[in-house]
């Protein structure tokens, strides 16, 4: 990840410190969800199929959690459970079925079938490392763009 630094964030932390707590609340969880949403792009263009419910289940969520705000981005869930298998791959390993007779190929019964492994696919660690930038950005804007509809005239941080 490239480093950034950012002139005019303290001020701009100091000044939504002072803001009433909800509003504040809102205008993070608004902010955050934008830049969530450069990484969910980036995570979905570097899925390893071009569509499918792999793609599809990269999602975002924001929620509040004990004061803290924070944004999200996932992969998985029941439209695809195997998103950390394609992610991080899998170790070579034998599958033996409960029952004797679950287990069958084209027809063919087998009591076990040793499989050979997957190799790891990441598609959402790089979509961070690549986009983590733009992320600060798009959260940064979306701050301003809050404070100034609610009247508050905010200059922008210079990116240095």
């Amino acid at each position: 990840m490239a480093d950034s630094n950012i002139r005019g964030g303290r001020e701009l932390s100091a000044f939504l410190s002072a803001l009433p707590a909800k509003l504040e609340k809102n205008i993070m969880r608004s902010a955050l969800r934008a830049g969530a949403v450069v990484i969910r792009d980036e995570a979905k263009a570097n899925v390893p199929v071009d569509q499918g419910l792999l793609q599809k289940s990269v999602r975002i969520s924001s929620g509040t959690k004990r004061g803290t705000v924070t944004g999200t981005v996932k992969a998985g869930g029941r439209m695809a459970p195997h998103a950390h298998l394609v992610e991080y791959g899998t170790r070579p390993h034998k599958i033996e079925p409960k029952d004797a007779d679950a287990l069958a190929i084209n027809g063919t019964p087998f009591r076990s079938v040793e499989h050979p492994g997957a190799r790891p696919q990441p598609f959402m660690r790089p979509a961070l490392d690549a986009k983590a930038p733009q992320a600060i950005e798009a959260i940064a804007a979306q701050i301003r763009k809050r404070l100034t509809a609610e009247g508050i005239n905010v200059p922008a941080p210079e990116i240095v």
